[in-house]
């Protein structure tokens, strides 16, 4: 059960949960985006998890809590964001829980649609567009690769005209009722909670829905080393997700893996197997076949980067024709590496994870402190 603070006046229909650590640049014109909503019948609260900030983020969340009655910050002393979520959900009163990024804006009719859209589906869990934007060249790249079938494998809540059942959407509105039923965040994912959430929603015979009436705008990283930062934890933590299932969400989710896998493999076999020829010990023969199995399959892969690169530009700018590839590139090899990491390190050593996979991609690594992992076994 999800245990509620009691109040003398009658809870509002919806509490909007917002987890967050060290966003100053963003968390004002979020919340302000917020806090402006169209009331939806029974009106809102705002939960902020904050998750210890020493960038500045705190004190902009304390004027601003003590300007309207309706925002309130709660401490996520863990810093990672399911137990902020938690905690937050925890504080919170109303029959629908939105779950809301801290570095996204949002329309002004974005409660009121999530509720419409909850109540005329009958949906556990409704989500909806998420458009990306950015302010250089480089972000505008990015955020037009989010929405490109070739660097998300057809996923559907990255297609903003999308109108369907889906297996997750971004953010989340929850009828209260089912988070009670299903449980709350699992604590110990770093990253991917809201699909393990979902993945566990849907596998107890709920209903996910994504809207195009429900829109919202999010800023990506503002670098490739952060973009591929990001990716390798989604990966990364993909793995620990499948391990408690036993199955994907997605078979989408193995297929970058399983192309960096045989691409190192061929890679390992051409150097052993020319190696050995040059040396004299044994015939080339193998090694010359993995190496042109290595350059057909990089030659393919790179030819369709550019071919969906030179198709997002298009419709987006021939200004981020330059950068695409290299964003694709992140993309696909950023997950893949951080899913054989995760295999390494959860199945095959049951090892703790490393720095590089709990730390914030969105900060210099220097400038955050390590977030406390859960104390949890891997063994289960």
């Amino acid at each position: 059960m999800i245990e509620s603070n009691s109040r003398s006046v009658a809870p509002p229909t919806v509490s909007v949960v917002v987890p967050c650590r060290n966003e100053v640049s963003h968390i004002e014109s979020c919340l302000r985006s917020i806090l402006q909503q169209q009331e939806p019948e029974g009106g809102f609260e705002v939960i902020v998890a904050d998750g210890m900030s020493d960038d500045g983020t705190r004190g902009i969340l304390e004027r601003m809590a003590a300007q309207d009655t309706r925002l309130k910050v709660v401490d996520n002393l863990r810093r990672i964001t399911p137990c902020g979520m938690n905690c937050a959900i925890r504080q919170s009163t109303g029959q629908w829980i939105a779950i809301m990024g801290s570095h996204n804006r949002y329309a002004p009719d974005y409660l009121v649609q999530c509720l419409e859209a909850a109540r005329t589906t009958g949906a556990d869990n409704v989500g909806g567009a998420m458009f990306s934007e950015g302010n250089t060249n480089l972000q505008r790249a990015i955020a037009a690769a989010h929405h490109s079938r070739f660097s998300v494998g057809g996923a559907r809540w990255h297609n903003p005209d999308f109108e369907g059942l889906a297996d997750t959407v971004f953010g989340g509105f929850y009828k209260r009722e089912v988070l009670e039923r299903i449980g709350l965040f699992d604590e110990e994912l770093v990253r991917n909670q809201d699909d393990e959430l979902n993945l566990r929603l849907t596998r107890a015979g709920g209903k996910i829905w994504q809207s195009p009436r429900i829109q919202s705008w999010y800023h990506p990283r503002k670098s490739l080393s952060a973009l591929f930062g990001q990716y390798a934890q989604y990966g990364y933590w993909k793995v620990r997700v499948i391990q408690k299932h036993r199955i994907p969400a997605s078979w989408r989710h193995l297929v970058p893996g399983a192309f960096v896998l045989t691409l190192t493999a061929l890679c390992l076999c051409s150097i052993v197997g020319l190696t050995g020829w040059l040396l004299g010990g044994w015939s080339g023969l193998a090694g010359l076949v993995s190496l042109l199995a290595l350059a057909v399959c990089l030659v393919c892969y790179f030819t369709a980067a550019i071919a969906a690169s030179i198709a997002t530009s298009r419709t987006t700018g021939w200004s981020l024709l330059p950068q695409l590839p290299f964003v694709f590139f992140c993309y696909h090899w950023g997950y893949g590496y951080g899913f054989l990491r995760g295999v390494w390190d959860f199945v095959v050593r049951r090892k703790r994870p490393g720095a590089q996979f709990v730390e914030l991609t969105r900060v210099e690594p220097a400038q955050q402190p390590r977030a406390p992992m859960a104390d949890r076994s891997l063994n289960r």
